[in-house]
């Protein structure tokens, strides 16, 4: 269920929020950051979806009334902010009065910097920088992460094709998005299967494809193939265990280039070695598709090392140019049990073997898109300044029994060192793009979108960034 009414999108406490600051405020300027967390640096992305979705759809008189009679059955009689909601729907035509600063998406920018700032831009509508919190930084923290998540494990990957491959070109399919079914709603699937395809091309996670042509103007982000699962293959029964895979090569086999087959229904290595290697063999190799082969269960580098060897023992390998076995007609894919660490086992210990991390793909579905949260990388969103009386005032927290969550003080900026190439996060000063570059950027603006950023182009900027 997906709530379109902005006035819901926040936590209880903010409805009587307006009525604490001190009197004759008139702006204030807030922050998202990851302080720190598992990545030392992480991928920004995901907030141009969120603002699409949400913040260029005004707010109308029934959405008020709505959230007028919820509060107020919720919290008590008349704490609901009727009079600062109906002014921006009559003042702003129901379009939130804010300026929204972001670093491009697809930038990797160290933690605990300035990613994001936000401020209202009408004196009268102070409260709601602090109102949006929770539904602005919900919606960076998650895809952010996952793009974190999957860039981190690229670079694993990347490693270990440097070392035993003869070039890059299998990469952005060597992980594999299987988390759809273990989100725990269609908006995750979306958000974190999109923020995976920023990183990689191959994918299960349909809705992602949908979210990246939607957000991002991307006709298609990614590519699956022809693959079975458990039950396609065990209902031919256990003695008819090779008709199943039989039936997938006539199926498929010539009509596209990769057919995934599940093999561990029974005995993995029987079906390698004896079922795939011996009996169909000669059907695999005239077929003109390659044969991925898929364990699905055990100790990931152990039972991954053995199929490969089985398999280099009936289909045979190729020795590559830096001294490394690719085999002949078929590949691996490993979709059970993955994560940073065990991929890295597994490209360990085939490299010990002296199998190229080409052989190899893996598939990820709830370490990827689900075993993260917001403390993940730390993020928050924090008030730095305000313009109180006629002046302005630095805001700021310095916790005494948690330094860690000591925040930021000023009107943040994140600026590049021209000559170093550092990024780092200063307050904004005049003339600074003499000496820096000035990495934010005003992408939305009193409910309307100013500047977008395509799919290739978020992409493009990881790169750039790596």
């Amino acid at each position: 269920m997906t709530i379109q009414n902005l006035l819901y999108r926040t936590d209880s406490y903010k409805y009587s929020h307006y009525s604490q600051y001190p009197s004759n405020t008139e702006t204030v300027f807030s922050y998202v950051e990851s302080r720190g967390g598992r990545y030392p640096r992480i991928v920004f992305f995901g907030l141009q979806a969120f603002l699409k979705e949400y913040l260029t759809t005004p707010i109308t008189q029934e959405m008020i009334d709505e959230a007028e009679e919820l509060v107020n059955a919720h919290m008590g009689p008349g704490l609901f902010n009727r009079e600062g909601w109906e002014y921006i729907l009559n003042k702003h035509n129901g379009f939130l009065p804010l300026r929204i600063k972001a670093v491009k998406e697809g930038t990797i920018v160290p933690t605990s910097n300035v990613l994001v700032t936000v401020e209202n831009t009408d004196p009268k509508a102070y409260w709601l920088t602090s109102f949006i919190e929770t539904s602005i930084l919900r919606a960076i923290w998650y895809p952010t992460t996952v793009a974190t998540n999957s860039w981190s494990i690229k670079q694993i990957i990347k490693q270990y094709l440097e070392e035993t491959a003869d070039d890059l070109s299998g990469l952005p399919f060597k992980l594999h998005d299987f988390g759809a079914r273990g989100v725990s709603s269609s908006e995750s699937a979306q958000l974190g299967g999109m923020a995976h395809l920023t990183n990689f091309m191959g994918t299960d996670t349909v809705e992602a494809l949908l979210s990246a042509k939607k957000y991002y103007g991307e006709e298609m982000a990614g590519f699956s193939v022809p693959a079975s699962e458990h039950s396609s293959i065990t209902t031919w029964e256990r003695n008819r265990e090779v008709d199943a895979y039989r039936n997938m090569l006539t199926q498929f086999g010539g009509k596209f280039p990769i057919i995934s087959v599940v093999s561990d229904s029974y005995d993995i290595f029987n079906a390698v070695e004896n079922l795939w290697g011996r009996e169909l063999k000669d059907e695999v190799v005239k077929s003109g598709s390659m044969l991925v082969v898929r364990p699905d269960s055990g100790n990931p580098a152990e039972v991954v090392a053995k199929v490969a060897l089985l398999l280099d023992t009936t289909f045979g390998s190729e020795i590559n140019s830096k001294g490394f076995k690719l085999l002949n007609n078929v590949r691996i894919i490993q979709g059970d049990g993955i994560n940073e660490e065990s991929i890295n086992d597994i490209l360990s210990t085939l490299r010990g073997y002296r199998f190229s991390a080409d052989n190899v793909v893996f598939g990820q579905g709830g370490a990827l898109l689900q075993m993260v949260n917001r403390d993940t990388c730390k993020f928050a969103y924090k008030a730095s300044w305000a313009y109180i009386d006629g002046k302005g005032v630095d805001v700021y927290k310095d916790p005494v029994t948690d330094s860690g969550k000591q925040s930021k003080k000023g009107r943040l900026m994140l600026y590049r060192d021209k000559q170093t190439g550092n990024i780092f996060t200063g307050v904004e000063a005049h003339n600074a793009e003499q000496n820096y570059e000035i990495l934010l950027e005003t992408v939305f603006e009193n409910g309307i979108i100013v500047k977008e950023t395509s799919f290739p182009e978020v992409r493009k900027q990881i790169e750039l960034t790596t």
